[in-house]
């Protein structure tokens, strides 16, 4: 199969190799911005550089991705020598890559939805609350929602622009994954698969879903992570075991807010009850679980909004890994935009949000990443609520000046910092979550304030070695919704009597799987470390055996730790 150009710097970079002339001109204007390296130290001052060039060489502002790659022709022919700092400034958003992931988000085609929510836009031909403007909605009607196109232009888009994506962390997006038929998703998440399979080279289609993994187990490009977002109330043991074959790693949900009468007036068609059973199902199926939450629904105050994040780590119904923060906005087409055209519905004022959201940083704990503070709508389709788009940098610009810091992961993650192997401590949170134990280990700074990676260990209360309640064949759990859950034996039987290692993640700048040598936080042994004192822990608790729900691409890491693949996990004897 042949691809047309399906994104800007690709077609920019394929004009330069045909153009000889303007490839000259391009290796005088780079060799120009060269000689003036030294004085360029941040991007601001790039980008004065640039525009003084651009104008010099009457051009239109030349892309970094054009300027790399003139960067790593030269280095190839001798001209220069590499200069890592220099082209660090002009990698084109260096923090989509160190978190050590690299993520790709992709959408689904439209498919009705079974809930009716009040602040839900329905445009048409859609994914269910998604907005044709916004930027990954964008991207996928350029491919007519073909996750293969999608991957494929992500990947492009990524290498061009200076960054590596042999790791990818798939993200698919577009509303109830649950709600599509079966078929639908093993085709589209085998095409996905088969777009990182394929790299940069051509197509070469694969048979099933199950071929297209094995492949990704050793190919350039691996995905190491998958996640899918679904309703909590699709959420039962059959679906579990089916995200669990697709190799998902991550789920999420759309709790929107814990509260039964908001999450009724606004007709999210679920209560509370359905979020923690989903929630215990997934945990303990070794899933990681996010949950979309959402302050200012119709109906909610902000005291309501502040102690609903309260509940979230203070009863071991919820205790999520991951959140995203969702201030309600209005937008056309919603039942919520009527509301508040006849004045029945009044979004908080920014100073209102900006302190709820204050005090909710405040309040989270150590093991939770705040993974976003706003939805991606473009500011012209909000009628009402929040426009802010730089709002996790306006939170802790304000948290610095109050002489406060949130401890969530994000706000904690080493990034591109350097560090000193010597300095590096080994701590432990405990928590009760979902009828089991987690303990969160993690290797951070001497000051607790730098997170260096992290490691989430589960112990099923239901399959400790330790545990001598009744028939194992039926949970005996207590939590609303809970007391029909089926023992995980009768559906993912490699986890019976297992510890469960949910997530590892080290952090600083992606490096490619078969590449040494950095001064990056990869592959320096944090994540062995971690591992080690996971298999400590689990076997002084009594466990004889340990699985971990490793991505497809991660297997390879684990079987060199000695682990082997039992059903979808890598599992080993302890």
């Amino acid at each position: 199969m042949s691809f047309p150009p399906i994104c800007d710097n690709l077609f920019i970079l394929r004009l330069f190799i045909m153009d000889q002339k303007i490839q000259a001109t391009m290796e005088e204007y780079f060799l120009r911005l060269w000689a003036q390296r030294d004085k360029i130290k941040t991007w601001d001052d790039l980008g004065k550089k640039k525009r003084a060039l651009s104008a010099e060489f009457a051009l239109p502002m030349v892309k970094n991705s054009d300027l790399l790659k003139v960067y790593k022709d030269l280095v190839l022919a001798g001209t220069i020598e590499a200069d890592a700092a220099f082209i660090g400034i002009l990698k084109k958003r260096q923090i989509r890559t160190l978190s050590g992931v690299a993520p790709i988000a992709v959408l689904t085609r439209f498919q009705t939805c079974p809930g009716n929510c009040l602040f839900c836009p329905t445009e048409k031909a859609m994914p269910k609350s998604y907005l044709s403007n916004e930027p990954a909605v964008m991207r996928a009607i350029k491919t007519e929602f073909d996750p293969f196109l999608q991957v494929r232009a992500r990947i492009f888009a990524l290498t061009n622009n200076g960054h590596e994506a042999n790791k990818i962390e798939l993200i698919v997006m577009g509303g109830s994954w649950s709600a599509h038929p079966v078929d639908y998703q093993e085709w589209f998440l085998k095409r996905c698969f088969d777009a990182a399979n394929a790299g940069l080279g051509e197509d070469k289609e694969s048979a099933s879903l199950a071929e297209a993994q094995k492949i990704n187990e050793n190919t350039d490009f691996r995905i190491v992570g998958l996640t899918l977002e679904t309703r909590p109330d699709l959420i039962d043991e059959a679906e579990t075991q089916r995200m669990r074959s697709y190799g998902c790693t991550r789920v999420e949900i759309g709790v929107q807010h814990l509260s039964d009468e908001i999450l009724s007036l606004n007709k999210r068609g679920h209560g509370s009850a359905e979020t923690i059973r989903a929630t215990r199902l997934m945990k303990e199926a070794g899933l990681k679980v996010t949950y979309h939450l959402m302050p200012n629904l119709y109906g909610s105050t902000p005291e309501q909004d502040l102690q609903m994040f309260k509940d979230l780590f203070s009863n071991p119904n919820y205790q999520p890994d991951q959140i995203k923060i969702y201030p309600t906005v209005v937008t056309e087409g919603s039942e919520l935009y009527d509301l508040w055209k006849a004045g029945q519905y009044q979004p908080y004022a920014d100073d209102v949000l900006k302190e709820l959201l204050l005090k909710i940083k405040l309040s989270l704990p150590r093991y939770i990443r705040v993974i976003r503070l706003i939805r991606d709508i473009p500011a012209e389709s909000i009628q009402a609520g929040n426009k802010m788009s730089n709002l996790r940098e306006i939170l802790q610009t304000e948290l610095k000046k109050r002489g406060q810091q949130c401890l969530c992961i994000r706000c904690r993650e080493a990034k591109d910092q350097l560090f000193d192997l010597d300095n590096v401590h080994l701590y432990q949170e405990e928590y009760e979550a979902s009828n089991g134990q987690e303990k969160f280990l993690w290797l951070g700074s001497a000051d607790k304030n730098t997170l260096y990676a992290f490691l989430r260990l589960r112990f099923n209360n239901d399959f400790s070695p330790c545990h001598s309640g009744a028939s194992p064949d039926v949970h005996r759990g207590e939590e609303p919704g809970t007391s029909q859950i089926k023992s995980l034996s009768n559906y993912l039987p490699e986890l019976k009597e297992a510890a469960l290692i949910r997530e590892v993640h080290t952090y600083g700048k992606l490096i490619p799987p078969k590449q040494a040598g950095s001064k990056s936080f990869q592959h320096f042994g944090l994540g062995k470390t971690l591992m080690a004192e996971a298999e400590r822990l689990a076997k002084v608790a009594g466990y004889k055996k340990i699985a971990v729900i490793s991505g497809i691409g991660v297997r390879e890491y684990y079987r060199k730790l000695g682990y082997i693949l039992e059903g979808t996990y890598m599992v080993k004897e302890i």
